[in-house]
């Protein structure tokens, strides 16, 4: 039996290898920049703060020994691994049996809220966790939501957001989240050979596409107009959408932009030159591109 791949199969192999050599890139350049930091250090002790140690205990237990061994790290993965198992050990020391003086304790069914909210929106800081309780009937200040962060190992909101990965943030928001842009077809009329801009959205969830807009003259106005249609409140294709990918494609301006915001829907500027973290839409246009409109 002959195995082929599909068009699809073989640009996501293409896909993930490129991603996985990036990321390799990443990883070495973070080695190489540690090696000169504790070369720098020389054999003085790092003065590490709790919060620190925990943190650094919670991410070396999930890579485990072997891959720590590989790595260039602060302090010895035989530390890192000790500070985790004393962290278990917090966890079992039965105090919550002694008698306590002072504030009742936290539940945890609190706690598991915060870590699941925290987890699941990388963008929220305490006051937003604090105020998602709140709709639940659970008051809890900022400050303990901060220390449940702490204590599990959790960063504040933007280091969380700046080191999650773009694979956790499709899976936290996949329901909610919408992709756009712009393909263009040349096209002949009686004043020459024209331009049309066509402007699609897709649903990721549903690889479900609209059109938005087929045009030869793009401007603000125009844009906005079509932002305001596509959340229109009653049949709006992003009535229901949190999150849209775009490029920075100059057409998405700041007023386009800030019309979606205004509703609700927070666009997500992808980097420069990143045409794969909007690999659905872009493999539609090269469909669409190859069947409707051939050269």
């Amino acid at each position: 039996m002959h195995f082929i791949l599909q068009p699809w199969q073989f640009f996501f192999v293409i896909l993930v290898g490129w991603v996985h050599r990036e990321q390799q890139e990443i990883i070495e350049f973070y080695q190489t920049q540690l090696d000169a930091v504790m070369k720098a250090q020389g054999k003085k002790r790092l003065p590490l703060t709790d919060d620190q140690r925990r943190l650094l205990a919670v991410k070396g237990k999930s890579l485990g020994r072997k891959a720590l061994m590989e790595l260039t790290t602060l302090v010895t993965p035989d530390a890192i691994l000790r500070w985790h198992r004393t962290l278990v050990a917090q966890k079992w020391d039965y105090s919550e049996r002694r008698q306590k003086v002072g504030r009742p304790p936290v539940s945890q069914e609190i706690v598991d809220l915060v870590l699941r909210f925290a987890r699941e929106n990388v963008s929220w800081g305490y006051d937003r966790i604090q105020g998602a309780l709140a709709n639940q009937n659970h008051d809890v200040c900022d400050q303990t939501i901060g220390n449940i962060l702490k204590k599990h190992g959790i960063e504040p909101a933007p280091e969380r957001k700046r080191q999650t990965s773009w694979k956790v943030f499709l899976k936290a928001h996949w329901d909610v989240l919408a992709s756009i842009d712009f393909t263009t077809i040349e096209v002949w009329t009686t004043g020459g050979l024209v331009t049309y801009y066509l402007l699609f959205v897709m649903e990721l969830k549903t690889r479900r596409v609209h059109l938005a807009a087929c045009t030869s003259k793009l401007g603000d106005d125009f844009m906005k107009q079509v932002a305001r249609n596509l959340t229109d409140p009653f049949d709006g294709f992003l009535q229901d959408k949190r999150h849209i990918l775009m490029d920075r494609d100059a057409s998405f301006s700041a007023a386009f932009r800030t019309a979606l915001e205004e509703v609700g829907v927070e666009p997500e500027r992808l980097p420069a030159k990143s045409p794969n973290l909007n690999a659905h839409l872009e493999r539609f246009h090269l469909s669409i591109n190859r069947s409707v409109f051939p050269e």
